[in-house]
């Protein structure tokens, strides 16, 4: 099963090729705005590193958020237009779910966190299981004082990881029984170590289907139907 994933719901855009689960090719860049230009050359230079053309992807995998509009629909748009030129369907997948995976736990309930700007955060709670994560919890999104009142209301010890460096200091002073932690950021290589699970189990979605995860309203409005459009893909 050959998988190309999208990442683009935090400022560290990525892509990865894989099959069977083994990642082939990768790229990543750091950029809060560049998303969109960095997306198709990244692609390219993946199939390039594993001899991929498009016809060889069976399914395209894409974080829907939460994340930044801009960004998270980046990334949204270019899998769209990428499994309807190929005909693949399409895994989704929660960037919390993706960096919480990453998480090095044995025991410590889980607390991703993505910065939604603005003095925003989104955040979940994930129990750790053996070889993977398990939701505990509803995503929501929240200001730092109202994440330290949660993590203080715990009744076990927390390990908070992705863009925690993010929040104020203050957030963190006292609390005895959490520790900060990686990933920082979620990564297309755990998107397709997620994508090949979930592409097994039956549970793709037609491109028609794929619904970001914005869970607010978004700052700006941008015609993507013009970057939907673009002859982008090489024949």
């Amino acid at each position: 099963m050959n998988i190309l994933a999208i990442e683009t719901a935090t400022p560290a855009s990525s892509v990865a090729i894989g099959s069977d689960g083994d990642v082939l090719g990768s790229a990543v860049n750091v950029d809060r705005r560049g998303h969109v230009g960095f997306l198709i050359p990244a692609i390219n230079f993946c199939f390039g590193q594993a001899g991929w053309d498009p016809a060889d992807v069976d399914i395209v995998a894409v974080d829907i958020g939460p994340g930044p509009y801009t960004g998270l629909r980046a990334g949204i748009a270019t899998a769209e237009a990428f499994a309807a030129a190929v005909g693949a369907p399409v895994v989704t997948v929660s960037s919390l779910t993706v960096i919480a995976l990453r998480a090095a736990t044995g025991r410590r309930r889980i607390w991703p966190v993505v910065d939604m700007r603005r003095g925003q955060f989104a955040v979940a709670p994930f129990r750790p299981l053996p070889g993977g994560v398990a939701p505990d919890g509803t995503p929501e999104v929240i200001k730092p004082h109202d994440f330290r009142a949660l993590l203080e209301a715990e009744g076990s010890d927390s390990l908070v990881v992705g863009d925690w460096a993010s929040m104020p200091e203050s957030t963190w002073t006292g609390l005895h029984r959490v520790r900060k932690g990686r990933p920082r950021y979620p990564s297309a290589a755990t998107l397709i170590e997620i994508a090949t699970m979930k592409a097994a189990r039956g549970e793709t979605t037609d491109v028609a289907d794929v619904r970001p995860l914005y869970m607010r309203e978004p700052d700006v409005q941008i015609n993507w139907k013009a970057f939907r459009e673009e002859d982008a893909w090489p024949r």
